[in-house]
């Protein structure tokens, strides 16, 4: 069985009409996997809260009790570009611990999937991005609470880079941030990740796999994680309305199964979390995020 971390929240927000964030997509993708043949190849876990404290250990508490109590000036939460509701933080405490919980079912299963995540614009004191709280690096270090887990790596392929994540995670040497994005793409300033794979916009399906399956065998080599924290955005694909490359919807299918399977031929637990992608039609963007899905089912099965 495919373990699977979902939460009902992950839709229920209110948002302006034709605002940017495609927020049906979680409960639309879940549905998906649900009347699926695949069905019966999947456990649903739903997670609980992150706990705030922890929260408060990553981001700077003063940041966290201004955002949770509706007092962060008007200017930042325009940075974050949600509009402030009580909604919005349950959610975001949900799939914070929702990603907590993929990597405990990853290291109990091997590989595990987080049907929300990626929240990498999150930095130490403020949020961006649609990025309140980081859940890649809350839960690496989460992971590192294992005694059996020294080194983890985050592998962003999110068509953005991961500037929330590198900056909170510069100082710990035993997590290692890998991002694979957009030159030319937000944020327009990309502090230094451990591993940095810059493209330009317009990359085609072959250069960006050429590309990235040829770094991460080295990576995975040099560094030698215990885990692997796998954020597969699909804001790479050819008709993402954010993400300027020009990616097929194979193309999302051969990266998401180059990472699974070569994780698994080295023994390395992999929490994904499905990332970013945006469409003003959610419902297109279901199939582009179930190729995740089955490259994780043909990965179990081989």
């Amino acid at each position: 069985m495919l373990p699977l971390v979902y939460h009902p929240i992950y839709s229920a927000l209110s948002l302006p009409e034709k605002h940017r964030y495609p927020i049906n997509k979680y409960r639309l993708l879940y549905e998906a996997i649900i009347d699926s043949a695949h069905a019966n190849k999947v456990s649903v876990h739903q997670p609980n809260k992150a706990d705030i404290n922890k929260v408060k250990a990553l981001h700077a508490p003063e940041y966290v009790d201004a955002l949770c109590n509706n007092q962060l000036p008007a200017a930042k939460m325009r940075r974050i570009g949600f509009p402030w509701s009580e909604a919005l933080i349950e959610r975001t405490l949900f799939s914070t611990g929702g990603t907590q919980l993929t990597v405990d079912l990853a290291l109990e299963h091997g590989i595990a999937i987080h049907l929300s995540g990626g929240y990498h614009h999150a930095h130490h004191d403020f949020g961006s991005g649609f990025c309140l709280f980081n859940d890649l690096a809350f839960a690496a270090k989460h992971a590192l609470s294992y005694t059996h887990i020294d080194k983890v790596m985050i592998i962003d392929c999110d068509v953005h880079h991961g500037d929330g994540t590198a900056t909170l995670l510069a100082d710990d040497p035993n997590i290692i941030t890998f991002s694979v994005h957009c030159d030319k793409n937000f944020p327009a300033r990309k502090p230094d990740s451990t591993i940095d794979l810059a493209l330009p916009r317009e990359t085609s399906t072959e250069d960006y796999l050429d590309a990235f399956t040829g770094l991460l065998p080295l990576a995975l080599a040099q560094y030698q994680p215990d885990l692997v924290i796998y954020d597969a955005g699909v804001d790479i694909h050819q008709h993402d309305e954010l993400g300027y490359f020009n990616v097929s919807t194979s193309g999302l299918y051969q990266r998401d199964h180059a990472v699974l399977s070569l994780c698994k031929e080295r023994n390395i637990p992999v929490a994904a979390v499905i990332g970013g992608g945006y469409k003003a039609q959610h419902q297109e963007l279901v199939d582009l995020h179930m190729q995740l899905i089955y490259a994780a089912l043909s990965t179990n099965n081989e």
